[in-house]
């Protein structure tokens, strides 16, 4: 298992087991590890999935995190850091499925 997808999941699992810096820390990495590491269409691919994951828990990390100063936008926040979440969750699922 990629090791950027495993923090991922970790984070999905339970929110409260990875801080923002880990977060910001693997979104980063798995960048880089996208550009240096595909050898093929199929393994850029599987990166370019797992890289996603770790930008969208990011970002649902810190949409979540912001302060909101009234119900309608924390209405808002809560919504960004769902779809942030479901786009993480997506971004695992097709990392596993290139790489089945």
């Amino acid at each position: 298992m990629n090791k950027y997808i495993e923090l991922v999941e970790k984070w999905l699992s339970n929110r409260d087991s990875v801080s923002l810096e880990e977060l910001e820390a693997n979104a980063d990495a798995a960048y880089i590890a996208a550009a240096d590491d595909a050898t093929d269409a199929a393994s850029a691919d599987a990166w370019a999935a797992a890289a996603s994951a770790a930008h969208a828990a990011d970002a649902a990390y810190i949409a979540a995190a912001d302060d909101a100063t009234d119900a309608a936008s924390a209405d808002a926040w809560a919504a960004a850091a769902s779809a942030a979440h479901a786009a993480a969750a997506d971004c695992i699922a097709k990392y596993k499925e290139l790489t089945a």
